[in-house]
């Protein structure tokens, strides 16, 4: 993993040095290391010469701009009504059961952390979740027993 310093100052020639592009290089940062330190952001806001208050507002105001370690597999459930109302309690309980977390929490290995999100735009086909950058949707326990053994293989 290259030193903050540098990965900064490489996503910074990628998108350039400008307000608008605080966004992609702190998701480039996410990319790379799965969250958002404070010598990261701080080091953003050198780099843009732009206050680091605004970079640390800008990054807990997103929820997919985590501002801490997260597992290797991020899980975001989406808990709006619509997906509530198809199941979606069902989706986080069958989650917690098998990897023995609960929302918010990460498994002990570092390979799972489950969280709950805003409307991820699948509200036709709920309950949806991400995994990563990944989408699933229309899930039941048994869908999700699938998709998570799958995941525990990689």
């Amino acid at each position: 993993m290259p030193e903050i310093n540098e990965l900064v100052k490489n996503l910074a020639d990628q998108h350039g040095r400008s307000r608008e592009s605080l966004i992609p290089i702190l998701q480039g940062i996410v990319r790379e290391q799965r969250y958002l330190s404070d010598e990261a952001m701080t080091e953003v806001a050198r780099e843009l010469d732009i206050a680091a208050a605004q970079v640390y507002g800008t990054a807990t105001f997103y929820s997919f701009l985590d501002t801490k370690p997260r597992g290797k597999f991020v899980i975001r459930v989406c808990r709006t009504i619509t997906c509530s109302m198809k199941g979606k309690n069902l989706i986080n309980q069958e989650i917690e059961d098998i990897l023995k977390i609960k929302v918010g929490e990460t498994t002990q290995n570092n390979k799972f952390t489950l969280l709950e999100t805003n409307c991820l735009g699948w509200c036709h086909k709920g309950p949806a979740m991400l995994i990563n950058d990944e989408a699933f949707v229309d899930l039941t326990p048994e869908k999700v027993r699938d998709i998570l053994n799958e995941y525990m293989k990689k």
